[in-house]
């Protein structure tokens, strides 16, 4: 919008002075010659002026409103569309696409005979205007010739009068024209200034204003009276007053309509009252700067949202008031020309690629001590199992941390050792040069690394030309061959009668029941007229099927032991061939680490068995005793930390996202925290554990917390019992549940 709305208006500033003073100048400088030639000629040329100052601004007056609705619609247009995109699975659940079309055409219609209304209106203006300059020569001639037939003026006057007229006619549309793109601005000011300045809107003054404080009074806080309504009508907080102790927990409970949430929203000033106050000591809530605010005051609610980037990057964007120091990667000079530019612009010169986060702020010395802080926080909140097999599946890059590349070697080389003790040693096939590895694919032992380049398909290694001149020169190609056609005979034996659907054929088959029917032509053909004698395509296809092959797996008995060997030796020369081919394939090598495999990959360096019991969970357990035998649990956390959540954290489960959202909060230790139900999706006893987890972080400090359960109430020093807009009582759970009868009721509910 800002884009498609501004764009128009930074082009017209730039002429919003220069047009009219120019053209402007030009007619007068005509007027002024024609009335000197003769005063009667120069009232005939300006007679129908007045008539065009009073007429077009009607018309003009018109377009305006027009153009304010159609700016209007459209923004409600795009806003339905948005909604549309966002509810998409609802449209199709409940059959509504023909409405929601419906409603979205109608809107579009709209704005149509809005916009031709429009186009009618400029157009008469053209009309008008065009009809009135080819009216003024006629005066001219009437008048200018009566004169000339009296001898009052001469022939060559009136000449020059109409020469000059005829030069009198581009000023003036181009005055006209700028007085209608004048007026066309001027409403998409209103509307873009009337987008940005809704009401209630905090003040710059509020968010600019830099206050430092160490911390937030020891004394109370206060509500006087407070009331607090999002329309004017309906009050969900109505009346309220009370005092607490800064440093005391407390726990609000009530129905979904009693006020609590509010109270939540009011308490961490992201909301202020519509009347009444909220003091704490000395200082009154509203009035505090966001830098105060945003640092000693927290609040978590159950919908946390998350920024597109990493966990590391969620969990610190709490830290972010200020940049801690100026960077961005470019020279100097440079540097400082682009923040000049960008205030000159009005723009701030801060740049986000900043360094925003000061563990200094956090009585922390570096950045290592902050990630200590994160495990530790992570640890309180019970994410760090997740945020741990996060590092266990995420890549790291040796150059950038090769203290954990090392560690992760040595855990390696413990766990090799653990696979070679007798009860572990079936678990997996380790990962060895010069052996085949029978549980794996024809093609990972064939290629015996991790593809990254955009040269080979995995799916179809015999499209690439190397590939295929390594297998003809081995003989591969004639053994894959004969061994595809026998693949082909299995499948269309075994799944020829199965149901496409079935989930066999993704478990089981190396063809898909699509193509099923063409691999039974192609037997056919080979039937017919022998194998050698296919077309390319048709060989390419057979050749293709024995690379998905699993030796232990399957047990087929295609691969034998000369067909292993001879893919020894074609893996030997694909890795010669690699250095000067450029392949894109980073081999596995018992001795360094891969970059292109997970942590967890690179500790293992082996294939599960397939046909143990329970190898997954056992070898899990194994990389689990190795990391924890050599401290490196946390290590693999803090890799984890660089996991990408998505937008709006949608690799994240709800639990998640939660859960980060609660330990954001924690990291920058505010002096009082409002959690708003952060943990509703959780069961009773994970709620009750993190509950006391936090408390015992928050001790000294302020802790609000609203519930969804009333029983877990009994955690906290105090509870405060709301209903309809109003707090009805507050006190200590024991009291609460003997005398307060809405309380009990409350209790007896859940």
């Amino acid at each position: 919008m800002i884009m498609a709305e501004t764009e128009l208006l930074g082009e017209f500033i730039g002429e919003s002075f220069t047009l009219p003073v120019f053209q402007g100048g030009i007619l007068c400088t005509y007027l002024f010659f024609i009335f000197e030639q003769d005063p009667f000629l120069g009232l005939a040329a300006i007679a129908l002026y007045p008539f065009q100052l009073y007429v077009i601004p009607q018309l003009q007056k018109r377009v305006n409103e027009l153009s304010k609705e159609r700016v209007a619609t459209a923004r409600n247009l795009s806003g339905r569309i948005g909604e549309t995109v966002s509810g998409i699975g609802e449209v199709h659940a409940n059959d509504t696409s023909h409405y929601e079309r419906a409603h979205i055409s109608q809107r579009l219609g709209k704005i149509y005979l809005i916009r031709f209304a429009i186009y009618k209106r400029k157009f008469f203006i053209k009309f008008l205007n065009n009809f009135i300059a080819q009216l003024t020569p006629f005066f001219f001639y009437s008048i200018g010739g009566y004169f000339v037939l009296r001898g009052d003026l001469s022939i060559g006057s009136m000449v020059a009068v109409l020469v000059a007229y005829k030069d009198l006619s581009g000023p003036w549309k181009e005055l006209l024209r700028y007085y209608q793109r004048l007026e066309d601005i001027r409403v998409k000011h209103a509307q873009i200034i009337q987008q940005f300045e809704p009401q209630n809107m905090l003040t710059a003054e509020i968010i600019d204003e830099r206050q430092e404080i160490h911390k937030l009074s020891d004394d109370k806080i206060q509500a006087n009276n407070i009331r607090y309504s999002e329309d004017g009508l309906y009050f969900s907080i109505d009346g309220t007053s009370f005092k607490i102790p800064i440093k005391q927990h407390y726990a609000a409970v009530g129905l979904g309509n009693s006020g609590k949430d509010e109270l939540a929203l009011l308490m961490s000033r992201l909301v202020n009252p519509s009347a009444g106050s909220i003091t704490i000591g000395d200082l009154k809530m509203a009035d505090m700067p966001e830098s105060i605010t945003g640092k000693h005051l927290g609040y978590v609610g159950a919908g946390a949202f998350m920024f597109n980037g990493t966990v590391h990057d969620n969990l610190c964007y709490a830290l972010k008031h200020q940049p801690a120091s100026k960077s961005g990667g470019k020279q100097d000079k440079e540097l400082e020309h682009e923040r000049l530019l960008s205030r000159q612009a009005g723009n701030t010169s801060d740049r986000y690629d900043d360094d925003w986060i000061d563990p200094g702020e956090l009585g922390l010395e570096n950045a290592e001590h902050l990630v200590r802080r994160i495990i530790e926080i992570l640890e309180c909140v019970e994410l760090d199992d997740e945020i741990y097999q996060f590092g266990l599946l995420s890549y790291v890059d040796p150059s950038q941390n090769p203290d954990l590349t090392s560690r992760v070697m040595e855990a390696r080389k413990q766990l090799s050792d653990k696979f070679r003790e007798p009860e572990n040693a079936r678990l997996v096939e380790l990962f060895d040069t010069e052996k085949y590895n029978l549980n794996m694919t024809v093609s990972e032992n064939l290629l015996f690394g991790t593809v990254y380049g955009e040269s080979i398909n995995v799916e179809q290694l015999i499209d690439n030309p190397v590939i295929h001149k390594v297998l003809k020169e081995f003989g591969l190609n004639r053994e894959f061959l004969n061994a595809g056609v026998q693949i082909a005979e299995i499948m269309l034996d075994l799944f020829s009668d199965v149901e496409p659907d079935s989930e066999l054929f993704e478990q089981f088959s190396f063809i898909n029941a699509d193509d099923l029917p063409e691999f039974n032509k192609l037997l056919q053909q080979t039937r017919q007229s022998g194998v050698e004698n296919l077309q390319p395509e048709d060989k390419r296809r057979l050749i293709s099927l024995p690379f998905k092959l699993i030796v232990a797996r399957h047990r087929l008995g295609l691969i034998t032991e000369p067909i292993q060997q001879n893919i020894l030796k074609a893996r030997r020369q694909i890795h010669e061939l690699a250095a000067t081919e450029d392949l894109g394939i980073e081999f596995f090598d018992e001795s360094h680490y891969n970059p292109r495999l997970s942590v967890q990959d690179n500790i293992l360096v082996g294939k599960l068995a397939y046909g143990q019991a329970h190898a997954q969970r056992k070898v899990n357990e194994l990389i689990a005793d190795v990391v924890e035998a050599l401290g490196l649990r946390n290590d693999i956390i803090a890799a984890g930390l660089n996991y990408e959540v998505g937008v709006g954290g949608g690799r994240l489960s709800s639990i998640q996202r939660q859960k980060l959202g609660l330990a954001r909060a924690l990291l920058k230790s505010p002096d009082f925290l409002v959690i708003n139900e952060a943990l509703s999706g959780l069961d009773s006893a994970s709620e009750r554990r993190l509950i006391e987890n936090v408390r015992q972080l928050m001790q000294g400090r302020g802790l609000l917390w609203i519930l969804g359960r009333v029983q877990m109430a009994e955690q906290f020093d105090e509870v405060m019992v709301m209903e309809s807009g109003k707090l009805i009582e507050k006190g200590t759970f024991a009291e609460m549940k003997n005398v307060n009868e809405h309380f009990q009721q409350l209790l007896a509910a859940e």
